[in-house]
This record gives structure tokens, C-alpha cells and sequence, in this order.
């Protein structure tokens, strides 16, 4: 009744003449549109607008022929559908998406190109289940490995991260679906999250945390972004004056439309006047509680209006966020010229499984244990649980379901045959469950035998194989990765640690594959000839590890954060700031302060300027092949802060295989007036090369790589003096340098 009622206000407000109403042509300007729809709306109507009428819609204009929107959690798939007013499950048939790599696993192939591939594979997806907007990427900078949503994000550096959610907002918008950047801002961890609040010095606001998001906003035209349920300088995120008034929609100049995270919203006063658009979810802790049929009494709802009717408020800010919304809906569900999408196709597929293969790290390789040489390997042991555990399931809002996924231990028999003996032991039992929120993957994962028995079995089974292959790391069950809780220590949870040394000890032949979304210490690195870092892959997690275990393809990724020794090699850590320390707000409210006070020196700025040795550095990565750097340079030794500079570097691919490099500029202000980090990254260039081959290498540098944030003058400052570009293939590893002076 619903539909036919949408179609009948539809078909009566285009009509059949040509007094169609100008926000209904759209080959009219958007603001016109935009202005003669909000012209036509009464009061009422343009409060319904701005709240949900379900968990995941918001109701448009029936009358005015203006659609629903609909909202569809991501960032790494399309949530399976779940009922009107509730969280549980709807039970379609057809609900079922294609999961794709998590966004650490994107961003570690620091590739440009499988970003937009990514965005556009998923924008299809929730384009054919015509959702208006999608709830991605997530951007929030890796402040602490414990962060239990880092899998969601896209690393610790704001550059990297800014390069990369660019061409993924722009390949989702493609579809006619918005992309909703999250979560701004300074949403870092998820224990205490709805308490949080960060104390953050201006300049480490702008140069660390905020860059992703101006980059979605300015270059990537983001059409909406959701806050977050922190706090910032006494305000929640998602209606926080400062980051949304201020910066997002003043200096910025974003139109977009800010939605509210699922129950960020407490009270309609700085509800209206802080910025937010949208409000979802209320009296829920957005992942299972909630109440029925309350949608009438959000803050923006009821309390609202009768605020207008009595004088409360005004209809400025109203008006502002009904424009907002109504670019949103035009911008989507009201472009009849969007494409129609597509689900689950063989593109998707091809997707999922390149950006997998794109984004393996491959650590260590002592001794050249991999690829596996299937011509004289005879018998593989495969050990451990996350071998044969589906991981699409779980880890909060992003559980999906998944169309298939085929697991490490399948792809690998699938791409071995016949040609080597495969053997599995589970090693130890970490999380047998595989539901989450009524998905279930139809696994029994539940094993009665001792962890001793476990143990001796593995050992038994390893002793004798030719290659050793322990699949372990986390998974996405609570105070692992996964939304709602944080990490409750660096290492590997299950007694992995014991159980690899102990493998090591009846087998040299042994390579760890790591599979999660964040770093975890290893103690046992000098023991382990080669070590994988292999993420959260989605359908394709098998064949995509299989590939690159096999040598089908070559291993190119490269690190998006730090992989610490030890927490003390975290700034957050080390200066004992996280989990936060128990305050009171500016509104009386008890709160969890958490001072930023490692300042700009996160991640590998930290390690710099400490002299520390991480197990891994930002940046790291190694391949089946090697690459030789040339000496670089410049085309001029010194100009102005307008100039732009240009560093150019050979390199060589002087390996036997055919692969591909991440290669890497980072920018060293040599005397400062004030505290800069030792090296920040300012350029990279993912090459592939044949053997033998060269390519010259080319990076631009402008005031943008030079300049740091003035928080007195509240502007970017480019200091003259000399400065150095360094190039390498990571942070640690810097094979070229060159001078330069600003005048």
C-alpha cells in the first residue's frame, strides 16, 4: 500500500503538462530545484524530512512525489535487510551482497585505482538494492592498534588516507548513491565511546586527524557525512558546532548533509543548532537495543516542532537542513539518470579477489619459503582455526551476509589439487559461533578436544610436511575486531604465541598468514621464516591467499600503519592516555577525557622521533621480486612556496619476477620554528615493472607537502629554509635523498 501510494503522489505531482514543478526537472539548476521543493513543503513535512521513520529510512514528501531515503550499512558490503522498527533479521532471500576486502586491506594496497574499482563495485551493489546512501568509508586515523573498529579504517597516516577516499567516495556516487564518510571526528577508539572525550590541540585537529575528511568533502564531493558518538570541547560529534558548523560546512564549504551515527543524538537543543541533518536511530546503541514506533519522539521530531510552534527556535537552521536533504535525495533517488547497478556479478567477484590479492602484505621472507614450490613441495600442514573460520559474519555494523566465501584452507586445496598432500589440524579453539544479529554462517566450529590435544596434534602434523602454513591472528568477536569493544592487548589472543614457537621448533619450514584488521606483536619473528599479513578478504579470502601463496600473483601491499613491537611504541600508550581518564563535561555530564598529548607524532612520526625499532614499519612490504633505486632529483635546488618542485627516481625492477612497487616520498622540514616530525608521507606511485625493466618515477611538490598548521594564525604556514625529499619503499627503508630551499 506504502508503494502505491508513493506512485500515485508521484504520477500527481509531475502531472501529464508542462507546469511540472521545477524541483521535479532536472535539467533545471540543483538550487532551483532544491529552493521550489522547500517552497511547496509545509512545516510538518520538512520535519519529517530530517528523522527516520524506520531503523534504516527517513519517510521524504508523499505529497510532493519527494522519496523515501534509504540507508544501508557498508563500508565493506551491503547489510542484509532487517525488519521495519526492529534489529532483527527480515529474512529475504535476496539480500545476500558481495563482501569485499576490509578497508585496511584497500588501503594496504596504496592504490588509487582499486579504491575507485571498490567504490564503484560497491555503489552498484547498493545502487540494485536502491539504498540512497551508504554508510562509508570509515577514515578515523589508527591513534591505537587496541581500536577495535581499525578494521574499518584506512590507517594511520592522514595522507595516505586522504589519496584513498577520494576515488572511493567519487566510484559510489558514480551509482547515484551517496557515500556517508564516517565517523567525524576523532572517533579513535570504541571503548567508552558514547563518553569519550578527546582533548585536542588545534594543530594536531588539522595535520592528523581531519585531512581524510577535508579531502571527501572538497575533492571528493562527498554528499553526506555521519558524526560520531564521541565528544569534542564538551559536544557530541554528530552535532558538534565546531566540527560541523565551523569546519565541515564553513571552512570547507561542504552542501552536503550530516547524518547522525545510530543513538548519537541526547538532546534537541544542540541537536538543531550544532549542525546535524539527519537523525537515525535514537534510544538505540545503534547495534541491538532499541525502541518500537518511537520515531515521532526523536529530538528532530516531535520536540522540534513544537519548539517552532512556540517560539523555541527559529526556521533558519530547519530550513538549512531540509536544503541539505533535499540536495541529498535529489542528487540520488531523484536522478532518473542513474544507473540501475548490479548485484553480485562476476565483476564483483573479479574485484574482490584483485583488491585482496592487491592489498597482501607479505612481511618476512627468509630464505625464499614462498611462493610454494608446488614441483618438489609434497605434503602442506595447514594449521590453525582462522584457516577454516568465515569471517564475512561479525565485527558489528559491517557483518554481512555473504553470498559464498570461500575460506583459506578451501582456496588453497582448490589451487593445489593434486599436486601436494594437504593436511589440517585446528591447532586451538578460538571462536567456534558464527552469528551475528541473526546472520549465521551455518558453520559448527565447536571441537571438545583439550587445547593440549589441539597442540599435539598440530605438532604431529607439522613435523613432518614440507611447508608449514599457520593461518591465525583475530577474528571479529568482541575485544577483537569489532565495533562496540577495543582490543585488551597487542597480543595474539588463544595461545597463538606458544603454539607458533612451538611449530617453529618441529618445523623451520613454517610461515605465519596473520589474518586481522590491526597489528598484533610478534615475539617470534626471528623464529619464523616468513610471516603474511593477509586482513579480512571477504568472498574471495581463499583464492585471493591461495594466488599469492602460489605465486599466481605477486605480493605488492605495503603496511597502512605501524605494526609496534609493543604497545610502549604507541604514543597513546606510552604516555598513558588511553583508555582515558574519568571527568566532568562542560554540562555536568560524566565523561571519559582522553588528552591527545602525543600531539602530531602518531603512528611512525612517533617512532621517528623516539628512535624506535618497530617489529614493522609504516610503509614496509616485500615481494617475490626485487627493486633497485637510482638516485633521485630535482629540477631545481631552490624556489619560492608557490613553486612546484619536482623529484624525480629510477627504479628497477632487478628480480626475476614480474611485480609491482609502492614507492614511497616522504618530506623533512630541516629547521623549523616549531616541532615538526622527523619525515611525513607526501607522495606515492604504485609501478608495476617486468624484470629487467625501469620506470621513471615522478613526484610533484607544492606548498600543500611543505606547509604546517598554524593553530594561532589558524592557517597553513610554509616556512622558507631547506627542506629534503626522501624517497624509499617504506618509512624505514629511504634508498634516495635530495635537497631543496624555499626563498
Amino acid at each position: 500500500m506504502k508503494k502505491l501510494f508513493f506512485g500515485i503522489a508521484l504520477i500527481a505531482a509531475i502531472g501529464v503538462n508542462a507546469a511540472t514543478p521545477v524541483y521535479l526537472d532536472d535539467s533545471k539548476p540543483l538550487e532551483d530545484r532544491v529552493e521550489d521543493a522547500l517552497s511547496r513543503m509545509t512545516l510538518r513535512e520538512k520535519i519529517n524530512l530530517i528523522h527516520a521513520q524506520s531503523k534504516f529510512s527517513a519517510p521524504g514528501v508523499p505529497r510532493l512525489g519527494i522519496p523515501e531515503t534509504w540507508c544501508t550499512d557498508g563500508p565493506m558490503g551491503v547489510r542484509p535487510e532487517v525488519l521495519w522498527d526492529e534489529w532483527e533479521q527480515a529474512k529475504w532471500t535476496n539480500d545476500s551482497c558481495t563482501a569485499f576486502p576490509s578497508l585496511t586491506a584497500l588501503a594496504a594496497t596504496w592504490d588509487p585505482d582499486m579504491a575507485l574499482l571498490y567504490g564503484k563495485s560497491i555503489g552498484e551493489e547498493a545502487r540494485y538494492r536502491n539504498k540512497s546512501v551508504l554508510l562509508g568509508p570509515g577514515i578515523n586515523i589508527y591513534r591505537t592498534p587496541l581500536n577495535g573498529r581499525n578494521f574499518e579504517y584506512m590507517g594511520e597516516d592522514p595522507y595516505l588516507t586522504s589519496q584513498m577516499v577520494v576515488p572511493y567516495v567519487k566510484g559510489v556516487q558514480s551509482n547515484g548513491v551517496a557515500a556517508c564518510v564516517k565517523h567525524f571526528a576523532l572517533n579513535n577508539n570504541e571503548i567508552n565511546r558514547h563518553t569519550s572525550n578527546p582533548i585536542v590541540d588545534d594543530r594536531t585537529l588539522y595535520e592528523i586527524y581531519l585531512p581524510g575528511f577535508r579531502a571527501a568533502a572538497q575533492e571528493g564531493e562527498a554528499w553526506s557525512f555521519m558524526g560520531g558518538y564521541n565528544l569534542f570541547r564538551g559536544e557530541h560529534a554528530s552535532y558538534n558546532p565546531i566540527l560541523m558548523n565551523e569546519i565541515l560546512k564553513g571552512e570547507w564549504g561542504w552542501d552536503g548533509a550530516v547524518i547522525s551515527d545510530w543513538g548519537a543524538v541526547h538532546d534537541t537543543r544542540t541537536a538543531v543548532s550544532g549542525g546535524l541533518d539527519m537523525e537515525f536511530g535514537s534510544w538505540t546503541n545503534g547495534l541491538s537495543n532499541g525502541a518500537s514506533n518511537a520515531y515521532d519522539s526523536y529530538f528532530l521530531a516531535e520536540p522540534y516542532l513544537k519548539g517552532i510552534e512556540d517560539g523555541t527556535y527559529s526556521t533558519r537552521e530547519l530550513d538549512d537542513k531540509v536544503r541539505r536533504v533535499l540536495r541529498l535525495t535529489m542528487r540520488t533517488a531523484m536522478d532518473r539518470k542513474r544507473p540501475f547497478g548490479s548485484m553480485g556479478s562476476d565483476e564483483h567477484v573479479e574485484a574482490c579477489r584483485r583488491i585482496g590479492e592487491e592489498g597482501v602484505v607479505l612481511l618476512q621472507n627468509r630464505g625464499n619459503l614462498l611462493p610454494l614450490n608446488l614441483d618438489k613441495t609434497k605434503k602442506i600442514a595447514v594449521i590453525g582455526e582462522n584457516a577454516i573460520k568465515m569471517m564475512t559474519v561479525g565485527g558489528g555494523s559491517s557483518s554481512l551476509k555473504a553470498r559464498y566465501e570461500v575460506t583459506p584452507l578451501d582456496g588453497l586445496k582448490k589451487r593445489v589439487g593434486d599436486k601436494a598432500e594437504i593436511v589440517y589440524a585446528r591447532g586451538y579453539v578460538g571462536d567456534p559461533t558464527g552469528e551475528y544479529n541473526g546472520v549465521v554462517t551455518g558453520q559448527d566450529l565447536n571441537d571438545p578436544r583439550s587445547p593440549e590435544e589441539l597442540r599435539d596434534e598440530a605438532l604431529r602434523v607439522a613435523r613432518d610436511a614440507d611447508v608449514v602454513l599457520f593461518f591465525g591472528g583475530l577474528n571479529k568477536s568482541n575485544h577483537q575486531d569489532c565495533e562496540d569493544t577495543d582490543r585488551e592487548s597487542l597480543d595474539l589472543p588463544y595461545g597463538q604465541n606458544e603454539l607458533i614457537e612451538a611449530l617453529a621448533k618441529v618445523n623451520p619450514n613454517l610461515a605465519v598468514i596473520n589474518i586481522s584488521g590491526t597489528g598484533v606483536a610478534m615475539p617470534w619473528t626471528a623464529k619464523v621464516p616468513a610471516i603474511m599479513q593477509a586482513w579480512y578478504l571477504g568472498n574471495e579470502t581463499g583464492n585471493a591467499l591461495a594466488s599469492v601463496l602460489a605465486g599466481d600473483a605477486n605480493p605488492s601491499g605495503k603496511l597502512p600503519y605501524t605494526y609496534y613491537a609493543t604497545l610502549d611504541q604507541c604514543g597513546a600508550h606510552k604516555l598513558g592516555e588511553y583508555p582515558g581518564h574519568p571527568g566532568i563535561d562542560e554540562l555536568g555530564n560524566e565523561v571519559m577525557d582522553m588528552p591527545y598529548n602525543e600531539g602530531i607524532f602518531v603512528g611512525y612520526r612517533f617512532i621517528d622521533k623516539n628512535k624506535l625499532k618497530p617489529t614493522f614499519p609504516f610503509g614496509h612490504g616485500i615481494s617475490y621480486t626485487t627493486f633497485e633505486y637510482g638516485k633521485a632529483g630535482i629540477d631545481k635546488a631552490e624556489g619560492s612556496a608557490d613553486d612546484v618542485f619536482t623529484v624525480t627516481i629510477p627504479v628497477t625492477n632487478s628480480g626475476s619476477r614480474e611485480g609491482k612497487e609502492v614507492v614511497q616520498l616522504y618530506i623533512s622540514d630541516k629547521k623549523s620554528s616549531v616541532e615538526r616530525p622527523v619525515k611525513e608521507l607526501k607522495g606515492f606511485r604504485k609501478v608495476s615493472l617486468k624484470p629487467g625493466e625501469t620506470a621513471e618515477v615522478k613526484f610533484e611538490i607544492g606548498r600543500d607537502a611543505l606547509s604546517y598548521f598554524d593553530a594561532d594564525k589558524h592557517a597553513w604556514v610554509c616556512e622558507p629554509g631547506e627542506f629534503e625529499a626522501l624517497i624509499g619503499a617504506s618509512s624505514a627503508d629511504i634508498r634516495s635523498k635530495v635537497k631543496f630551499k624555499v626563498k
